[in-house]
């Protein structure tokens, strides 16, 4: 797709300006509402004066039962680039809770802070904030994925992130969702993720894809990551078909059948199976075990092949619980 091609793009250029919509924010984290009682959360790639991530925690604060909010932002270089990122001082933000009771996060009640660097999530003052909390919720810059997930494992956090969907295959990631230290959210509505972005920005990383009306820009291949356990990872996948092993070859190079889509995983099939790699969204692992990737497994040519033809990418599953 052309969104996903053009988000691509923008991750190798380091062009990370992209915000959440709190539509999707309020969508996916209606899902995990009892993880956050008494914890405090950190928003650390979030310029609070436009984050919908920081106004969804603020507003929801004591319906939450939140006992602090703390917001970062990266030291705005480009005046331009919204009309609101005038600050040449990067800020966090500490919100605990309403003190008039007309339950608003008014502007009294929220302690400004300056950093003594550019509020980088990797600087120490950063970390010492990461340190402080319980829970991160945010939209890290794309580019820098692999390194944010791996400050967070480092520190042992829970967490709520979007990410490209790419981030599955990576190297660093793949053995963490093997592995079950984490998983997929809940996902975004009808597989849609929407963001403002620079008009500047548009026509070179969102080509065909940015409603010139809205500012948003319209992404199919971003999802959500987290270790906050909900309850569609525990939902079984309805399987009706049977197999065949005309309807499901082995690979020339592997020994496990090719599943063309997570829908039509046979019912009745014991041994390894390759699916598509959406089929993490549908992962339950007490129905499924995941084996490994392409990769992880060592194939020959790096990729199943079928009568001589290329996969697309693959992982590799065995049914915990086979029909008989």
């Amino acid at each position: 797709m052309a969104g996903n091609k053009s988000l691509q793009a923008a991750s190798k250029a380091k062009k990370d300006e992209f915000y959440t919509q709190l539509s999707d924010i309020e969508n996916e984290l209606r899902h995990y509402t009892e993880h956050f009682r008494g914890k405090t959360v950190l928003c650390n790639c979030d310029d609070p004066r436009v984050s919908n991530f920081f106004n969804y925690f603020a507003l929801n604060f004591e319906h939450l039962g939140l006992k602090k909010l703390i917001t970062t932002c990266y030291k705005n270089q480009d005046k331009e680039l919204f009309s609101l990122h005038q600050s040449e001082q990067a800020v966090y933000l500490v919100y605990e809770g309403d003190l008039n009771g007309n339950n608003v996060p008014d502007p009294e009640e929220i302690g400004i802070h300056p950093l003594k660097g550019d509020g980088d999530f990797r600087s120490a003052e950063c970390v010492e904030l990461l340190k402080a909390a319980d829970i991160v919720v945010t939209n890290p810059p794309f580019s820098l994925f692999r390194e944010y997930v791996a400050q967070l494992m480092k520190y042992e956090k829970k967490f709520l992130i979007i990410g490209s969907q790419n981030a599955i295959t990576y190297k660093e990631i793949f053995p963490l969702l093997m592995s079950n230290q984490i998983w997929l959210g809940c996902g975004f509505a009808n597989g849609n993720a929407y963001f403002k972005i620079p008009e500047e920005s548009a026509s070179e990383y969102a080509a065909g894809v940015y409603n010139k009306e809205t500012g948003l820009v319209k992404f199919r291949n971003c999802c959500w990551f987290t270790n906050l356990d909900h309850k569609k990872r525990h939902e079984p996948l309805i399987l009706f078909k049977k197999y065949t092993p005309e309807e499901y070859p082995k690979y020339d190079n592997y020994d496990a059948i090719n599943v063309n889509k997570t829908a039509e995983i046979p019912c009745d099939y014991e041994d390894v199976m390759g699916v598509p790699i959406s089929f993490l969204d549908k992962y339950n692992p007490d129905q499924f075990e995941i084996i490994g990737n392409e990769y992880d497994l060592n194939i020959p040519k790096g990729r199943g092949y079928v009568g001589g033809k290329r996969m697309y990418s693959r992982i590799f599953i065995r049914n915990r619980k086979p029909q008989k």
